[in-house]
């Protein structure tokens, strides 16, 4: 529908408008339309500011009230800032200026009615067109940094697919992904060990060189550096959060690092904050180091972890630790923000994806909700939105101070079982198993360290073995195979090595 006082002289727009397909309904004034908006059913209005009676924007505001999804084009001949503000805040999809140009008419309606249609065209042949390129890149070779940017790509594609309307590339997609992720385990079980030696330039940040390398470089006198771990953040969640944070904050560095072996909270985020491998964390820490062995939490002493790292690398810090486990815990931390202000660094882990992984895991409910890697990035995001780390990321950016985002580790949705034995005293994680006469069959799909010291992990006693799933692999016991295979499959798990569990985001934020 057009509403216009001059609709007469809006005839030739009219006619070009029905010769590429549309039906135009033309309209002499606001309460015209209001009436045969009530009548017909309108995929789109064009609505003139400058109407005798009701007004353009009068009109516009009850429209909005009685159908407020109706797409509107606000049309007129004024350039004053004051109708564009209260047009676009009463949420118009597009906003023309008189003399009207045929072609910036269709422009318009294109980008409103065919918009999904061919965003989804356009992104399919894109990546159609990239597909190739990726197929190349994974079975070239590459360095860390290379594997990186090439999951950088995938996610974006990723994402791409994933905003269109039929989806016709995901399957495509998906397989592309998971011949990646058995290449990208192949370079790590080739090169990973290498990275651990003594002197050795050539790799990638680690989880234990972050707060020396990212962290302590950041710090200053006058702003303080809010160092928030995400629990269980992959990049792709990352890059779903992005768009709200940089509301608030404009992204000085967007960065990645490698998380270390295993991709699990007990090793990887103990390493960030002791800035020490596992082996160095048990041997020189034996009052804080929890072994597979012990039951109980393997994270209880990251505070203690960090304070003993602070003083070896800068004695003169204040700083502060909270960890966040519940809403109410993250209330606290946001009412606090005036004291923290007052220190040089301020660490914070936030387990709320971690939770939510377990959960989905767990719950039938969370698995209905997020039946897939769309879903649960859309309840990541979701629960972002209204989390208390929002809040206090909202905070932060009104008093000014800087934030490094990151997190310990990733999570890969799982769905081939592998059949592994171990003795009693093996660990219960799908994605690793640690213990004495670990057994399988097949040795290509799984990175097994008879020498634990390689990996720069504890031993806890002389046959002690490390085993790590690949791919989208996780492990079962023969014993009730079947139960524990359909139970676990597509649920999150890490620990294991692929491009979601080890390649994370690191972001330094600055205030705008």
């Amino acid at each position: 529908m057009w509403a216009d006082d001059e609709i007469d002289l809006l005839r030739p727009h009219i006619l070009f408008l029905t010769e590429k397909g549309y039906d135009i309904s033309p309209v002499n004034s606001g309460s015209d339309a209001l009436d045969s908006i009530e009548k017909e059913l309108f995929d789109i209005v064009f609505l003139d500011e400058n109407m005798p009676g009701l007004t353009g924007l009068e009109t516009l505001n009850q429209l909005k009230v009685s159908h407020p999804n109706l797409p509107v084009v606000m049309i007129t001949k004024s350039e004053e800032e004051s109708i564009m503000e209260e047009a676009i805040g009463s949420k118009i999809a597009d906003y023309l200026i008189k003399p009207l140009n045929p072609n910036q008419i269709l422009l318009s309606v294109k980008k409103i009615l065919d918009n999904k249609r061919l965003v989804s065209e356009k992104t399919n042949l894109n990546y159609q067109q990239d597909f190739r390129n990726i197929s190349m890149a994974v079975n070239e070779v590459m360095d860390f940094d290379e594997w990186a940017e090439l999951y950088k790509k995938m996610v974006y594609w990723e994402l791409e697919i994933d905003e269109t309307e039929q989806k016709d590339m995901a399957e495509i997609f998906n397989m592309q992904k998971d011949e990646a992720n058995k290449e990208f385990a192949r370079y790590i079980k080739s090169n990973y060990i290498d990275w651990l030696e003594k002197g050795n330039q050539e790799r990638p940040t680690l989880s234990h060189e972050i707060i020396e390398k990212e962290v302590i470089p950041s710090l200053d006198s006058e702003t303080p550096t809010f160092f928030i771990v995400i629990d269980n953040l992959r990049y792709d969640q990352w890059e779903i959060l992005e768009p709200e944070i940089t509301e608030l904050f404009n992204i000085e560095k967007k960065d990645h690092y490698y998380s270390i072996l295993p991709t699990t909270t007990a090793y990887a985020r103990n390493s960030i904050f002791s800035g020490l491998y596992p082996d160095e964390m048990s041997k020189q820490h034996p009052d804080l180091w929890v072994d597979e062995s012990v039951e109980g939490g393997k994270n209880n002493h990251e505070e203690a972890f960090l304070e003993r790292n602070l003083s070896k690398l800068n004695g003169n810090l204040k700083f502060s630790y909270n960890k966040i486990l519940t809403a109410q815990q993250g209330k606290q931390l946001v009412s606090s923000v005036n004291n923290l202000f007052s220190n040089n660094l301020n660490a914070v882990v936030y387990n709320f994806v971690d939770m939510l992984s377990h959960a989905r895991t767990d719950m039938k409910m969370i698995r209905e909700l997020a039946p897939d890697e769309s879903a649960y990035r859309s309840l990541t995001k979701s629960w972002f939105l209204h989390s208390t780390l929002f809040d206090f990321l909202k905070t932060i950016a009104e008093k000014k101070g800087k934030v490094i985002i990151t997190t310990d580790h990733g999570t890969i949705r799982v769905k081939r079982p592998f059949k592994i034995l171990g003795d009693k005293n093996t660990n219960t994680n799908l994605r690793y198993k640690v213990g004495k006469n670990l057994n399988y069959d097949n040795e290509d799909d799984v990175l097994h360290s008879r020498k634990p010291e390689e990996l720069r992990l504890p031993k806890e006693n002389l046959s002690s073995s490390y085993v790590f799933a690949t791919n989208d692999d996780f492990f079962a016991y023969p014993n009730n195979f079947n139960h524990y295979a359909n139970y676990y499959k597509d649920t999150f798990q890490h620990g294991g090595i692929s491009l979601e569990e080890m390649i994370l985001p690191l972001i330094h934020l600055t205030p705008k």
